[in-house]
């Protein structure tokens, strides 16, 4: 579970960083930025609030309640970022993580009128901030305020996908929210891609350039195939 270890050993004001999104076929990567007022972060949130890969849907659905809620009485401090799929092509999807981080804090600076001290950013690569960075690995289950953003990301791009869903149906977007399940690998090869979709992951680019080659893969490769050719994809020499 998270606490504060980390953030107290830190001088200043601290906000944690995290992103949602690196691996589906379609859609944003979302990233948020969260400052916690750690004199007045008590009750049920403190005990439930994980990294959102941890959580169920409802839990992960509630702790976003409550740290919306934390924001409107000043407990909390929240931003958030993101880059579209246009983006994540022609950048690649770790500049573009990077670049929703960076997004990210750059609202919590504009909401607040200055940058944090530091930010604790989760994962071994730092963006480019206006402070000081510290990169934690598994920080979304060490601290905190990494946790808080990882469930503000998540949640915040589930919603973006949920509404695209309706303008897109028959990608089964309300429910895989963009990655790359059985159900959605068919819709590609029947319906085509949309604007959304990332022509740079190889599913999607075997779509474009032959249904042959792309209904092969379904066959030949288990439905998290998305999520490994993202992850390489994701590799910092990209």
């Amino acid at each position: 579970m998270p606490d504060f270890a980390i953030e107290r050993r830190c001088e200043g004001v601290v906000c944690g960083v995290d992103e949602a999104g690196r691996g589906p076929l379609a859609g944003p990567v979302v990233a948020a930025a969260v400052i916690i007022d750690r004199r007045r972060f008590r009750g049920e949130l403190r005990g439930d609030l994980d990294d959102s890969k941890a959580l169920t849907r409802e839990l992960r659905e509630s702790c976003y309640r409550a740290l919306l809620g934390c924001a409107r009485v000043g407990a909390v401090s929240i931003g958030v970022g993101a880059a579209s799929a246009r983006e994540i092509d022609r950048i690649n999807i770790l500049r573009a993580s990077l670049l929703a981080m960076a997004r990210a804090v750059g609202v919590l600076q504009l909401a607040l009128g200055r940058a944090p001290d530091i930010a604790l950013v989760d994962g071994n690569i730092a963006p480019t901030l206006p402070c000081a960075v510290r990169t934690v690995v598994k920080g979304d289950a060490r601290s905190f305020s990494i946790a808080a953003a990882s469930v503000i990301a998540k949640v915040t791009r589930d919603r973006i996908m949920h509404g695209l869903a309706l303008r897109y149906p028959g990608y089964g977007w309300e429910t895989n929210v963009g990655y790359g399940t059985a159900e959605h690998g068919e819709a590609i090869r029947l319906l085509g891609v949309t604007p959304h979709h990332r022509r740079s992951f190889a599913p999607v680019r075997l779509a474009i350039s032959g249904p042959a080659d792309f209904f092969a893969l379904l066959e030949a490769a288990p439905p998290e195939v998305a999520d490994e050719v993202a992850e390489v994809q994701f590799s910092p020499g990209n």
